[in-house]
């Protein structure tokens, strides 16, 4: 039988995630093992859940169901609690029904990908965006130390649940909401915003030691290209693959492969930027 797994989102033609997960099974001799693309919108998820029968063992989640899925799972790991939001699914099997554990791997994952870049210290970290990813990035910096925060915002109305999630952190987090354009002063910027308004925003940077941009795609975004030329980057496939191993070892049980795995997604996304550049 084969084990299914996957991810689901809206948009999701441009996930590397089947290519690393992919290289997993491969590094590993799982060739009975499966990693597919579905993409689902918003208010999707709980039927694309009840479709699922005993072959499927996991699913990681993007955009816009990362908090839909706290409603649909019986239980979640602290990290996903304190979050809001679950990005990751494992499902186990008994009496033809499932369990479902929601988790939170983009918080691991982040602080991973972070100080594989930057050994400085993270004591103000600017973040533009204030949605799912934001409150993972929040709480993974906070883990690092950092305790002084501004979520820069288009819209100030929105971000209850990201300070919600702060909140929820064990030690008290000094938030700052303020407007995307402020100027940047901070130890650590985070952009969880689409590339286009990142164009006029690199002037708002005032001063940063370490740039963390979460997409991968496309790349470079604007701001990826203004760090590469002044400060540390920690680029959206670095967070993409320390995440993604992390949901490798909850669906398989196994060690990740972490090499193949980055190589797999390094390779994709070249060929991908040589498809369009």
């Amino acid at each position: 039988m084969t084990v299914h797994c996957g991810v689901l989102g809206d948009p999701i033609a441009h996930s590397l995630s089947p290519a690393l997960h992919r290289a997993g099974y491969a590094e590993l001799g799982l060739s009975d093992w499966a990693y597919d693309a579905h993409r689902v919108a918003s208010g999707g998820l709980a039927d694309f859940l009840a479709g699922l029968d005993e072959a499927w063992r996991g699913l990681s989640l993007t955009m816009p169901l990362k908090r839909e899925a706290m409603a649909l799972v019986g239980s979640a790991s602290d990290r996903a609690v304190m979050a809001g939001a679950a990005n990751t699914l494992v499902f186990s099997w008994a009496g033809g029904g499932a369990t479902v554990v929601g988790d939170n791997t983009d918080i691991p994952g982040a602080a991973a990908a972070l100080r594989e870049r930057y050994a400085g210290p993270v004591r103000r970290t600017a973040i533009w965006g204030g949605g799912a990813t934001a409150a993972s990035t929040l709480l993974a910096a906070a883990e690092l130390g950092c305790r002084e925060f501004d979520l820069l915002v288009r819209d100030p109305s929105r971000v209850a649940d990201t300070l919600a999630a702060a909140r929820r952190f064990p030690e008290p987090l000094a938030v700052r909401v303020g407007g995307l354009g402020d100027p940047v002063e901070a130890d650590l910027l985070v952009s969880t915003i689409p590339a286009p308004p990142q164009e006029s925003l690199v002037d708002s940077i005032v001063g940063v030691a370490a740039v963390f941009e979460v997409l991968y795609h496309p790349w470079p975004t604007p701001l990826a290209r203004w760090a590469d030329d002044a400060v540390p980057l920690v680029a959206g496939l670095d967070l993409l693959v320390h995440q993604a191993a992390v949901q490798f070892e909850l669906f398989t049980g196994s060690r990740a492969p972490l090499a193949a795995m980055r190589h797999a997604g390094e390779a994709a996304l070249a060929a991908r930027i040589g498809e369009t550049g």
